[in-house]
């Protein structure tokens, strides 16, 4: 909290004090995740953002540490340690701060949180419903009442990806790309053939790899032209890599339908009713959808205060079904959150542990409640 006066800080712990005291009475326990955290899951699971504004550093003992970048996966990783089971169901809540590197001040960044984490609730869109309603009424409750909520579905993209007869491996690339909207228009430019592929002095030899015969291929030219290896990746990587080039060159690409079908999905935008018809038009299941709006208005918050955008997914990479963003009128993020139900097996939980979550900006919190 360097360079705030004291004011400024009495206000901040104010502000979390509300809005930590408005988690707890709705039944989520109080718990302070650790400040240091391995690298790694940051590096690998949290997105390109994250990764290039994370404070990461080496112990003695040579461990790759980082100082939390966010409050989520300290409180996955907290309820794999401290729950009789992973699975169990959880419900937690927390204050203090992350620490982000900010690329256009060239400064470190501490950012004030107040979340909670969700985990194993046994009604998915009742959950989700009723965490976005507590980040609003924490939001009023601080005397803002000016903001807009974005929300988009990564599920109904996945949905649509599995609708569509093509390799597991391109679902994959395609999934991951969601974030990186030009990276993903390239690659599905190459997966439907209108992009001819860029050739290289390998190309042929590529083109004739057969099942079994990459992992060779890359030792022989290792050893032949006395190449190491770089960038941390094995020779089973690299084969992989290559075995997955061949095979692309020889699957039957994506049709023009396919491709105009996923462009009119993510070209939807607006009042989350009128888009829920327009998604349903694309052969896609909208119930749970729906479901969601209508225990959102149960709490109070009507369909009509919400801005649905199918490429609308936040900026950690995490999520795989609702993303929320609560936003002042001059675009200031004041909250965000959202389901992400893969990030506690990919952190160690022998079973699959849905999850949904959020955070509350508490400092923006508190100057937009002085405006």
């Amino acid at each position: 909290m360097a360079g705030r006066t004291p004011e400024e800080r009495e206000a901040l712990s104010q502000t979390g004090t509300q809005v930590l005291a408005h988690f707890t009475n709705a039944g989520f326990q109080h718990i302070s995740p650790d400040i240091l955290q391995p690298a790694d899951i940051f590096l690998d699971r949290s997105g390109e953002e994250i990764r290039a504004r994370s404070f990461v550093f080496t112990d003695p003992s040579g461990v790759e540490l980082c100082l939390r970048p966010d409050l989520t996966v300290p409180a996955c990783r907290y309820h794999l340690t401290h729950a009789a089971k992973a699975d169990q169901e959880s419900r937690y809540c927390y204050c203090g701060p992350a620490f982000r590197f900010d690329p256009e001040t060239a400064t470190a960044d501490e950012i004030d949180q107040a979340g909670l984490e969700w985990f194993a609730a046994p009604d998915r869109e009742a959950s989700e419903a009723q965490v976005l309603a507590l980040a609003v009424q924490a939001i009023e409750a601080a005397g803002v009442k000016d903001f807009t909520i974005r929300i988009g579905d990564l599920g109904l993209f996945s949905s649509l990806l599995d609708s569509i007869a093509m390799p597991a491996r391109w679902q994959r690339r395609l999934a991951h790309q969601f974030w990186r909207p030009k990276a993903f228009h390239e690659l599905l430019l190459q997966l439907t053939g209108s992009k001819t592929r860029t050739l290289t002095t390998i190309s042929p030899r590529i083109d004739a790899l057969g099942d079994g015969d990459a992992e060779s291929f890359v030792e022989e030219t290792l050893a032949r032209e006395t190449l190491p290896l770089v960038g941390g990746r094995s020779i089973a990587e690299i084969a992989g890599r290559l075995s997955e080039k061949a095979k692309d060159r020889k699957a039957t690409p994506l049709s023009a339908e396919d491709a105009k079908r996923m462009d009119a999905y993510l070209a939807i935008s607006g009042t989350p009713e009128t888009c829920a018809e327009q998604i349903a038009t694309l052969g896609l299941d909208v119930s749970a959808f729906n479901r969601r709006l209508d225990l959102l208005q149960q709490r109070g918050i009507a369909p009509s205060r919400l801005h649905f955008s199918a490429v609308f997914g936040r900026s950690l990479e995490y999520y795989t079904g609702l993303v929320f963003q609560i936003e002042t009128a001059d675009g200031t993020q004041l909250a965000g959150g959202g389901r992400y139900d893969k990030l506690l097996q990919d952190i160690g939980s022998p079973v699959p542990v849905p999850a949904v979550g959020l955070a509350i900006h508490t400092e923006k919190l508190t100057m937009a409640s002085k405006s």
